[in-house]
């Protein structure tokens, strides 16, 4: 059965990266989950991230938004930064390194590209037994939803994940069920 849904939810996530924390390759891969997710990535824009982007001591990260979007520093959380701490010890070792600029780069020695970014989503969706198809834009849908879901202001999702218009923002608030939790609320007490 085939669903289609164009976002998962924070628990199909955290199984996603679970079940990439296997693998042979799982440090790193558990970081472009994490990055996609709490940041909203496109995938462009995750594998064109490079190690001088990432601020370990001052918990911030980049972001270079595409498709005219507005780019800003964000915050790591503790758990982001953790696992970027380990990637790149790990990924110092491997093959290349010490030239490829971007964060996220194959066992070849050059940086990652978008169809390993796929695979490597794909996989981790169909290891975690998620029923979807899984991809890379779904952790940015799912990022807005997170956001929206947390009662977070639509202006701040906008701004967040880069909106120019915040047009392509209220997707995410509008289907969140709790902004609408009180209208009624007045009324009821009477």
């Amino acid at each position: 059965m085939n669903i289609k849904r164009k976002h998962l939810t924070q628990t199909e996530i955290s199984s996603m990266i679970d079940a990439v924390s296997r693998s042979p390759n799982g440090l790193r891969d558990q970081c472009i989950i994490m990055l996609c997710f709490h940041h909203g990535f496109r995938i462009s824009e995750l594998l064109r991230l490079r190690c001088s982007d990432i601020m370990l001591d001052e918990g911030g990260i980049d972001i270079n938004r595409l498709k005219n979007g507005f780019s800003t520093v964000h915050p790591l959380l503790p758990t982001e930064r953790s696992a970027v701490s380990s990637w790149l010890s790990t990924r110092s070792s491997w093959k290349g390194a010490s030239v490829c600029q971007e964060l996220f780069m194959s066992r070849r020695g050059v940086a990652m590209s978008r169809q390993q970014a796929y695979r490597i989503i794909r996989q981790s969706g169909v290891k975690a037994g998620i029923v979807v198809n899984t991809h890379p834009h779904m952790l940015r849908h799912s990022c807005g939803y997170a956001l929206a879901d947390r009662g977070i202001d639509t202006r701040l999702i906008q701004d967040y994940l880069g909106h120019r218009n915040i047009r392509h923002t209220v997707r995410y608030t509008a289907s969140n069920m709790a902004r609408f939790k009180n209208i009624w609320k007045k009324e009821v007490e009477e």
